[in-house]
């Protein structure tokens, strides 16, 4: 029997992962959408997209932080090995944080300067996609196993993963506008989400041919719950910005991104790395396991209320 305290830690886990891929993705599609701004309005979308990310683009990254401390405390085996068998793809996706927010910062001092501007902005959308790609591709290699980040699936899961951060900023910047601009990140949110079903559906067949063991494991039924929920939540997105209803759209893409985490957690539930290691052969002995989730207690009464007055604040739409 898996010991309650494995347990809080891999939800704990589970909810820092979401996190950052609902506000952390949203920051990356912002990247997405703004490199191939494109039609008469294309300096303004590329202005709310900055003025958007601009109050919170580096805090989003608090839950990617704690993730790395919640892995290497509570699960020092895995972490060690994840570091070794997925260097490259971690690697990329570092060095695409790093110069994303880099060209984010210059462009922003560059706007008098239109042609180094440009350069900082075009730096700032392909490190955008960079980022969320190679995350897919650790996180599709991870699942295939022998650390195939190069495989087809993989690949595949990259550009789902960039398609994902693309509908979920899609989404957050319908609410970010209004007039022309809204209707123009309607458009494109409702466009990212048939590309994104599209994209699910080609690693799907992918696996079926290339990865017959990773799509058993996105069969099995507890996996098949959160995949069938994202994808029915997929056509109430499209429901919900067709209707206009962009306050109901943000929160049911939320959804939608937890469903499609679940159904990835639970396909190789109960290891932690598919084939190699299960959660208990990895986790940190109890009474570690016990302290850390008192410090993640102690530590989100302080953080929780602080994140919330700052969205509260700056994002009060």
């Amino acid at each position: 029997m898996i010991p309650p305290e494995l347990l809080a830690v891999g939800m704990v886990a589970l909810v820092a992962i979401t996190l950052y891929a609902i506000l952390g993705g949203a920051d990356f599609g912002g990247g997405v959408w703004d490199i191939i701004a494109s039609g008469p309005r294309r300096d303004q979308q590329r202005d709310v997209i900055g003025h958007a990310i601009g109050p919170v683009w580096e805090t989003n990254h608090v839950w990617l932080i704690f993730l790395i401390v919640l892995m290497f405390t509570c699960f020092p085996p895995a972490f060690a090995e994840l570091s070794v068998g997925l260097y490259v793809p971690l690697t990329f996706v570092l060095i695409g944080i790093i110069l994303r927010g880099a060209a984010y910062a210059f462009r922003q001092q560059a706007y008098e300067r239109v042609r180094l501007s440009q350069f900082w902005g075009h730096v700032f959308g392909i490190a955008s996609i960079v980022s969320p790609f190679f995350f897919g591709l650790a996180v599709g290699g991870l699942t295939v196993g022998g650390y195939a980040w190069h495989s087809p699936f993989a690949i595949a899961i990259g550009f789902f993963a960039v398609t994902l951060c693309a509908q979920i900023a899609g989404v957050f910047l319908t609410l970010e506008t209004t007039g022309d601009l809204a209707r123009d990140f309607r458009a494109r949110a409702i466009d990212a989400t048939y590309a994104l079903a599209a994209v699910g559906a080609i690693a799907l067949v992918v696996a079926k041919f290339t990865a017959p063991q990773t799509l058993a494991l996105l069969a099995q039924p507890q996996a098949l719950v959160g995949i069938g929920c994202a994808m029915v939540l997929g056509f109430v997105v499209l429901g919900t910005l067709y209707a206009r209803a962009y306050h109901l759209a943000r929160i049911v893409v939320c959804v939608e991104t937890v469903a499609v985490l679940a159904g990835w957690y639970a396909a190789q539930y109960p290891y932690l790395i598919p084939g190699v290691m299960r959660f208990e052969a990895a986790a940190s002995p109890l009474p570690t396991l016990r302290a850390f989730l008192w410090l993640v207690a102690i530590g989100g009464s302080l953080m929780v209320p602080s994140l919330y007055l700052l969205f509260r604040v700056f994002k009060s739409a």
